[in-house]
């Protein structure tokens, strides 16, 4: 990762049920409403979101407040794509109220240094939706780059996938 910034003071903890009750609820506004969950299965991806071994953290502010939460492998892969290459593939998400005022980079950053350290990663992969222009810049800002672009099965979407060396 090369591009600094001022990191954002920042703690990862493993999601717990609050947590996850309350980034169920969380709702974006159009296009990034396609990162909502939906309420007809609230109790199936709870269980999900707190599964360990889907290695969800809850990213939290100093004063102990959600802010976000990613995860790190299997889940940050999208059906289609190839990821036979070894990297610890990244999932993120930012509370709605928050998206939009120029600190995704500084989330990015912390996310993927948490996770290459945490997980002792040489490469780092995230898969981002290609619509998505703006998460895709946040990444390029930090190094990474597109390595392929293909269709999700089953829905027809279209996804990139961007890694960087750590």
């Amino acid at each position: 990762m090369r591009r600094y910034v001022k990191p954002l003071s920042l703690t990862f903890r493993q999601l717990e049920k609050e947590y996850a009750l309350a980034i169920l609820n969380w709702r974006y506004t159009s296009p990034y409403d396609y990162y909502n969950f939906d309420a007809d299965t609230v109790q199936e991806d709870l269980r999900y979101l707190l599964d360990v071994k889907n290695a969800f953290c809850a990213i939290l502010n100093l004063q102990g407040e959600l802010e976000g939460y990613c995860s790190f492998g299997s889940d940050g892969q999208v059906p289609g794509g190839d990821y036979s290459a070894e990297a610890l593939d990244i999932g993120m998400g930012i509370r709605p109220d928050l998206v939009g005022q120029g600190r995704g980079k500084q989330y990015a950053q912390a996310v993927a240094r948490y996770g290459a350290k945490q997980y002792g990663a040489q490469q780092l992969r995230v898969t981002i939706a290609e619509f998505n222009k703006r998460a895709q810049r946040v990444w390029e800002q930090l190094g990474f780059e597109p390595v392929e672009k293909f269709i999700k099965i089953g829905s027809g979407e279209k996804f990139v996938v961007m890694t960087c060396a750590v």
